[in-house]
């Protein structure tokens, strides 16, 4: 009796340890497939308040788990205001006063440039994969497609601001949402994606929500107007010298 309970146990836990490896794998995935090894993009981001709406564009460059460039080219009066990211470190330069400043870890949660995207979510960060539990909590067919439903939970003592994120992702590694959730496990905000085309040699959504949960009318929309995904980019990009001179 008590070997036929241990053999159960056994099968339980490796069954248990299997849907999480399995979790893990479907983020892990998903992720690398977003970043890709190495790309260069161009998106619009429109901004949107009730009262207003701000339009910019921006040339983006992105290498590997944690390298990254965003550089305002329009409008004309934010040209040139970028962000780069190179591990944990993260630098951001307005040329108005022709510096280049360190954010701190705190401000990695700050909105970009005013929109419901933070430096992290910009940066397509690592934290998740790194810092959270993944749980497989259901699956479902969609056109033809299996659908993955990811409850994430921060690991104990991980230095991250959300309680929970909720990951929707297709079988072939798309991203298709990501909501964030705070201490309380009430919703914030989610991303939505849409739009999904062939970028080169891979399907990819063109259209990227970022929607206030509490506010219906509050969202930052990106539309990439040109994406192209690489082997390889120079580590040269990814410099402050390059940050104050981007060559846009």
């Amino acid at each position: 009796m008590k070997k036929a309970i241990l053999i159960v146990g056994i099968l339980f836990f490796g069954l248990e340890a299997h849907a999480r490896m399995t979790a893990e794998t479907i983020v892990k995935n998903a992720f690398d497939y977003w970043r890709g090894k190495a790309c260069v993009s161009t998106i619009i981001m429109t901004v949107h308040r009730p009262d207003w709406e701000r339009v910019m564009t921006i040339k983006t460059w992105t290498r590997g788990e944690s390298d990254s460039l965003f550089v305002i080219t329009r409008p004309a009066k934010d040209k040139g205001n970028g962000t780069l990211k190179i591990d944990k470190g993260m630098w951001m330069y307005n040329p108005k006063v022709n510096r280049v400043i360190k954010l701190p870890p705190s401000m990695m949660s700050q909105g970009w440039q005013g929109s419901d995207f933070s430096n992290n979510d910009l940066a397509k960060s690592d934290s998740l994969i790194k810092d959270y539990v993944h749980t497989l909590e259901d699956t479902k067919i969609d056109q033809g497609k299996k659908i993955y439903f990811i409850k994430s939970m921060p690991k104990p003592e991980a230095p991250v601001i959300w309680g929970m994120i909720k990951l929707v992702v297709r079988e072939d590694n798309i991203l298709l949402s990501e909501g964030f959730f705070d201490e309380d496990l009430k919703a914030v905000k989610i991303m939505t994606a849409w739009d999904i085309q062939m970028a080169g040699d891979k399907l990819f959504p063109l259209k990227w929500k970022m929607q206030k949960s509490d506010a219906k009318d509050e969202y930052t929309q990106f539309v990439y107007e040109k994406i192209d995904f690489k082997k390889s980019l120079s580590k040269n990009i990814f410099t402050r010298t390059h940050l104050k001179n981007p060559g846009i």
